[in-house]
């Protein structure tokens, strides 16, 4: 087969600019070959390169004394005492899951699951934050099914509880939904597995499932905005196999064990050439490949093919020579693929064999550290106008237009198709702040949480980006977690625009003072831009996935409230209806600015009710629908009524920060008074949990019919 002819539109095709075309030329001093455009293209991409944002994550803070190994490895890495670690990260499929829902979802949560595992953990828990277009969009019940089936079939399959995460709608989404999957497990501190490479003349060898053609040019095609030839970009979607991953992960985890491995690195984005690269690069080295022993199920592959396949559930390791023959034991019991493909060798240079012909001869170093850099510009966002008069509303108006929206309504549709159990240490499963894992053999437990509010950043992403770890934060709290470190998804639109720029930069500046100011550094995450299609972004949605820790089970706050329970309110109320789910949900209107997170007042609040759980039943943050809606929710899920003393809609609705509400005894109401008078806790006791009605000020309604609308909104909503 003839390589085509490198034109201006092919290098255009393969999402390079000319200006990088013309540094490609400048690097190697030649026109490259079709293979060597195609590798240019996968790494110098959005999707591996990070080129647009690459000066900004650097300002986060990824350090601290629980922290292990922060961004640059495969997954992060957390110290959780006794000699054991949590390893974790979030990474996006937003593109891949638009275009074909199920595999694209699926393959979503393999790929995370393999950067967890490929740093010798096992998987313990996964999550999921979902972004949808509008429920009435034509496309938007087919993306759900398919979306959810793909989550729950591969992780269900493989054998990962799936513990927590989110589901929203929003019109921004109409034309490209974001799929952001979460995956942590465990391992020893003294077994942790890295990608780098060493040692001249070592084998590399390929491990797993063999290459074919799905997902050519996937990366790439992930890094470009979406018009109407969307549906052409369907053979860039990966094909997932969860009984191959499974056996996959129990081959890698014998053969670590083995004392075999010196380096590995999962074939994600781009396949063997980001694999390849990464592993030479981060340990100073070349790589020699010799295409001729890929493990292939199709026939007559091009060696352009099989660089950028991103055929799922493979691996690319460098090993001990002499144990070549014990790994390779290991793998045929598995009944893998186990291949020796190349060697290290110590010039700087990324030399691909097919047949008797070279196909690449590159620099491998300018592949990866050197790629291009941009210093995009960007403008802040305009401070948002004040939000204008809002009218009276009937409360249990407003709490039925929120309950009865599917963003809001009960999840159990999308969770219920999820195993979260599978495992047997899940000890809270979804459908409360945070999921809960007990760390098997222990007496420890880790808390999973996601979260992020779309439209507090595009209207003030520095605070929108504050207040998603402070949320994740308070998640964590709730359910009387230590929250230790954070992973962020930062799915944007077009970064070559100014303003989509600026929502970035500042989204970053937010989470970056949060991180700081309540210990969760940054230790892993992902970044997906050109979230758009023709022209219309996204919301920016920076998500944020956290984990804390729990030092027993004696620190868990999960039971539920009880029938003459107090509804209290820790924080201060002062009833910020800007932004809010309410004036979106029951006006129409999404105006005004975000609430202002007070960073000083989450970490005493957060302080606080960790050390006073013993005064409280349960506990939640209070986020979208404020006070109304985290009530009706904690008083439904106990199957009781409630009565809240307030009857405004700012007291009601307002989405003020740092604030939980918790289920308390009336005869502990004195002692965690007196705690709060103490640590200076602003205290509201807000109303009383019982009875069979909702009650709202002066309005009220029956709870079983609100229990009702709540438990079909989703599926009706949306059309299920």
């Amino acid at each position: 087969m003839t390589d085509p002819q490198i034109t201006p539109d092919l290098i255009a095709s393969h999402g390079l600019k000319p200006e990088e075309y013309q540094r490609i030329l400048e690097i190697i001093g030649r026109e490259p070959t079709f293979t060597e455009l195609g590798i240019f293209s996968a790494m110098w991409n959005e999707h591996c390169s990070y080129k647009s944002s690459k000066k900004w994550l650097r300002t986060l803070p990824t350090t601290g004394p629980q922290v292990i190994c922060g961004p640059g490895e495969n997954a992060g890495v957390v110290d959780i005492g006794d000699g054991q670690a949590v390893i974790f990260k979030m990474e996006s499929h937003n593109h891949p899951s638009y275009i074909e829902p199920h595999q694209g979802a699926a393959t979503g949560v393999g790929g995370i699951l393999r950067d967890v595992f490929t740093m010798g953990a096992r998987p313990i828990a996964a999550m999921n934050a979902l972004s949808f277009g509008e429920p009435s969009h034509h496309k938007t019940a087919q993306l759900v099914q398919g979306v959810v089936e793909g989550v729950g079939a591969y992780g269900n399959a493989f054998g990962v509880p799936t513990v927590g995460g989110e589901v929203r709608f929003h019109k921004s989404y109409n034309g490209n939904c974001l799929v952001n999957a979460f995956a942590a497990g465990l391992a020893d501190t003294d077994s942790i597995f890295y990608s780098a490479a060493s040692g001249v003349g070592m084998p590399v060898v390929y491990l797993g499932a063999k290459t074919g053609r799905d997902g050519v040019g996937g990366a790439t095609m992930a890094s470009a905005e979406f018009d109407d030839t969307i549906e052409e970009k369907r053979p860039t979607v990966q094909v997932g196999d969860p009984f191959t991953e499974k056996r996959l992960l129990e081959a890698c985890l014998e053969l670590m064990a083995s004392g075999a491995v010196i380096s590995i690195q999962d074939m994600g984005a781009a396949g063997l050439t980001c694999s390849a690269v990464e592993m030479g690069d981060k340990g100073g080295l070349g790589i020699k490949l010799q295409l001729d022993n890929v493990p292939q199920r199709e026939r007559n592959m091009t060696a352009y093919e099989m660089m950028l396949s991103e055929s799922q559930e493979r691996m690319l390791m460098v090993l001990k020579p002499e144990m070549e023959e014990e790994a390779r034991a290991i793998f045929v019991k598995w009944d893998l693929d186990f291949a020796i493909v190349g060697e290290t060798i110590p010039e700087d240079r990324f030399l691909i064999l097919h047949g008797d012909e070279v196909k690449a001869d590159l620099p491998l170093s300018k592949l990866s550290s050197s790629a291009p850099e941009y210093d995009r510009p960007w403008v802040p966002t305009p401070k948002a106008a004040p939000v204008g008069e809002i009218p009276a509303a009937d409360p249990i108006d407003a709490l039925k237009a929120l309950i009865g929206s599917p963003s809001y309504a009960h999840k159990a549709w999308v969770w219920e198709q999820y195993d979260s159990q599978v495992g047997a240490d899940t000890m809270v499963t979804p459908g409360l702040p945070a999921g809960v894992v007990r760390v098997h053999g222990t007496e420890k437990a880790l808390a999973f949480t996601s979260d992020v509010t779309p439209r507090y950043v595009k209207a003030n992403p520095v605070e929108g980006g504050k207040q998603a770890v402070a949320e994740a934060y308070r998640n964590l709290t709730a359910m009387g977690a230590l929250p230790l470190a954070t992973t962020d998804n930062m799915n944007f639109g077009n970064p070559e625009k100014p303003e989509i720029m600026g929502q970035f930069v500042g989204a970053i500046q937010g989470i970056g003072e949060a991180c700081i100011a309540l210990d969760m550094p940054i230790v892993s995450g992902n970044v997906s831009l050109y979230n758009e299609t023709d022209g219309q972004p996204i919301l920016p949605t920076p998500t944020i996935g956290a984990v804390g820790i729990l030092k027993s089970l004696d620190e868990l706050i999960a039971g539920r409230a009880q029938d003459g329970d107090l509804a209290v309110v820790i924080g201060e109320t002062k009833g910020h209806l800007g932004q809010s789910a309410v004036l979106a949900e029951l006006f129409g209107r999404e105006e005004g600015d975000a609430p202002a997170v007070d960073l000083a007042e989450e970490k005493k609040n957060g302080e606080f009710l960790r050390a006073n759980r013993a005064l409280v039943r349960c506990a939640t943050d209070l986020s979208d629908g404020g006070l109304a809606l985290a009530a009706f929710e904690m008083a439904e899920g106990a199957g009781l009524g409630l009565t809240l003393e307030a009857g405004d809609l700012s007291t009601l609705f307002g989405e003020d920060q740092a604030r939980y509400l918790v289920a308390v005894d009336a005869g502990a109401l004195a002692d965690l008074q007196a705690a709060a008078a103490a640590a200076g806790v602003t205290l509201t006791v807000a109303g009383r949990f019982g009875g069979e009605t909702v009650t709202l000020g002066s309005a009220t309604a029956s709870a079983a019919e609100l229990s009702k609308l709540y438990r079909s909104a989703f599926e009706a909503g949306v059309g299920l």
